[in-house]
């Protein structure tokens, strides 16, 4: 990737995860597309596990629950 394009990533990474539902272990999301687009969907992916998170992906959007706590899915 580009240097400049590296920046912009880590910009948008940064933008998302500095929020203050992150903060609240609540949930953030973003389009599918929207990710693809910005930084690309390995990178969200390896970011939102760096941080020890949870990613969903449902209906064209990533859900992440901001929390490293278990999770148990619901049917």
């Amino acid at each position: 990737m580009e240097p400049a394009r590296q920046f912009a990533a880590d910009v948008w990474l940064g933008q998302i995860f500095s929020a203050k539902a992150v903060k609240r272990g609540a949930v953030v999301r973003r389009s599918v597309r929207l990710v693809e687009r910005e930084i690309g969907r390995d990178r969200f992916i390896g970011e939102v596990h760096r941080r020890g998170y949870h990613l969903l992906e449902c209906g064209g959007q990533f859900v992440v629950v901001c929390s490293k706590g278990p999770i148990r899915l619901l049917e």
